[in-house]
């Protein structure tokens, strides 16, 4: 088969490849993914002089031969998950035209020092190798890498030589249990666009890191050991995302509002069980000493997402915040602030805002017109909320538990509202359904409401369906009353769920269920009154799509039971 190009015996049995394999003299991809009885290759490998692509990933493969330094058009070279392969030799060096080397999971133990004789390396992966502790510095010769990956290994630190890789855009450093530090060199690679720092033990980044300016993705993510941004950080000029979530960063840097094109920042902590960090502040909160943004903040104006939960913000959001025009998605949920900005229309493109958990929030103030999505569940104090009138592409709004909010003025004119969770609230809240119009029901998909009546035209007990003649059904609507015995001892986590999960919709054909899914019932109410809650499905779900007659219609509870506290009513 003088002209056969490529090869593929991925998932065979074989054991070994043929002495005489060196014929393919046209071979330029030879794959032999997950082959787990092949442990070695034949030397004769090295005439397989058009070969471009080896891949040998998840293969039971323990050693390369030194012959594979002989194969000078190799350009990719797979050996990942190879957990059987200790070794590398330092042929491979001798490769120039190696573009890709990817050992992710594989037993090495150390890269040769040879591989910094590859000028044209693109790719280096060495993520999830367990033995790896150290990098060569020869890789100072990696000058055309483009991407390297050491996720999940054992390394302590980064060579400074790491300075030479003038090419690089991408550094993948996570969940490295033994790196502490991070080299000042790191801000000689000019071209770095993304760094991935997640699970990360670093105390600090260094000051240096501000001169990457070209930096445009940095992820520090459960970097739990992290306490501050350096001054510097203002310096990243294109920095378009950041992503800062559970570390124990308390505060920002004043610095912060020259981040002129940041358009993502999250760093959210964990509301719940939150072990104490390492910077936060003993005393009582004062203005003094409680600023977790600074007073640039404001200067943000290409910012399209900010998630600051749990962040322990308190007092009065500032009214800057209308400065912040590009603003679309807002969590400022389990904070301490008691109001925010008191006009925040000027947010033309805003369109969700999460203040959900925020005890001390006492006044909702005017929301832009733009908004389609407000949850401000749990805010125990709530007892006001501006007109919601002009808010015509709100589709959604929760207020489960708001046990002192007595009414949502301008409700009844919001045409596009899909969703309203009330559940938890007082009974008062119950006028507010009253406000809305026939028109204003038959959009609504999720209702909550306290209650503890069925409204009668649905029918009481288990439906029997039967299609009507030329006639399509738009949808199925179901009705229950749930309340929650709070005598009976659970998991309190139970309560951080966002839905009851306790309730089933079946459809049952003679005896099968056909069709078995949980009602979205969102939002847990702390009180053990009855809560009304309607669900609607569309024709295009299945509860709808797959109706035939003489099916039967079941609302029932989980088997086996996920919360012992909730109880269907009716």
């Amino acid at each position: 088969m003088k002209s056969l190009q490529e090869l593929l015996a991925d998932r065979t049995t074989i054991d070994e490849l043929p002495e005489t394999i060196f014929r393919l003299t046209c071979l330029e991809k030879l794959s032999l993914n997950h082959c787990k009885s092949l442990k070695r290759l034949p030397k004769s490998i090295e005439k397989l002089n058009s070969l471009r692509e080896l891949s040998l990933l998840g293969s039971a493969l323990e050693e390369l031969p030194d012959s594979i330094g002989f194969l000078g058009n190799l350009e990719i070279l797979n050996l990942m998950w190879c957990e059987s392969l200790i070794a590398i030799p330092d042929s491979i060096g001798n490769l120039k035209s190696f573009t890709e080397l990817l050992l992710n999971g594989s037993s090495i133990e150390v890269i040769p020092a040879s591989v910094g004789s590859l000028y044209y390396l693109k790719a280096l992966s060495v993520g999830d190798c367990k033995r790896l502790h150290t990098l060569p510095v020869t890789i100072e010769g990696l000058s055309s890498m483009l991407a390297f990956q050491l996720d999940r290994t054992l390394i302590t630190g980064l060579p400074h030589q790491i300075e030479f890789l003038k090419s690089l855009q991408k550094l993948e450093i996570e969940d490295c249990k033994n790196l502490s530090t991070l080299p000042e060199s790191i801000a000689n690679l000019s071209a770095l666009h993304t760094l991935i720092l997640n699970k990360a033990v670093i105390i600090e980044l260094p000051e240096s890191i501000g001169l990457l300016e070209n930096l445009i993705v940095l992820r520090l993510n459960q970097c739990k050991k992290l306490c501050k941004l350096p001054a510097s950080f203002g310096k990243l000029k294109n920095l378009y995302h950041l992503f800062m979530e559970e570390t124990a960063i308390t505060e920002l840097p004043e610095t912060f509002g020259m981040l002129h094109n940041l358009r993502t920042l999250k760093m959210a902590k964990k509301p719940y069980g939150q072990a104490p960090q390492i910077s936060l502040i003993s005393e009582p909160a004062t203005s003094a000493n409680s600023e977790v943004l600074p007073s640039s903040f404001s200067n943000l104006s290409s910012l399209v997402e900010f998630n600051a939960r749990a962040w322990k913000i308190f007092g009065k959001i500032p009214d800057d915040f209308e400065k912040l025009l590009s603003l679309e998605i807002l969590n400022l949920s389990h904070n301490d602030f008691h109001s925010l900005p008191s006009d925040m229309k000027p947010l033309r493109v805003f369109k969700k805002l999460d203040l959900s958990h925020c005890k001390l929030l006492k006044v909702l103030s005017p929301l832009p017109e733009s908004l389609q999505e407000l949850n401000a569940a749990n805010c125990t104090s709530l007892e006001s909320i501006s007109d919601l009138s002009n808010l015509k592409y709100l589709i959604e709004i929760e207020f489960t538990n708001c046990e002192k909010l007595m009414d949502l003025p301008g409700v009844e004119k919001l045409m596009s509202l899909i969703r309203l969770y009330m559940g938890g609230c007082s009974y008062r809240a119950s006028a507010v359904i009253r406000k809305l119009d026939k028109v204003a029901l038959r959009n609504l998909y999720n209702l909550c409401v306290p209650g503890s009546e069925i409204p009668d035209w649905f029918t009481r007990d288990e439906l029997c369906f039967s299609r009507k003649k030329n006639e399509a059904i738009r949808s199925v609507i179901i009705a229950v009353v749930v309340s929650k015995n709070s005598q009976i001892n659970q998991d309190s986590t139970l309560d951080e769920l966002p839905v009851i999960a306790e309730i089933e919709a079946k459809i049952l054909r003679v005896t099968i269920a056909v069709y078995s899914g949980a009602m979205n019932l969102r939002g847990i109410p702390n009180t053990e009154d009855d809560q009304l809650y309607l669900c609607r499905y569309p024709d295009y779900h299945p509860l709808v799509s797959i109706l035939e007659n003489d099916d039967k219609l079941q609302v029932v509870r989980r088997n086996p039971q996920f919360d012992p506290r909730i109880m269907l009513k009716k």
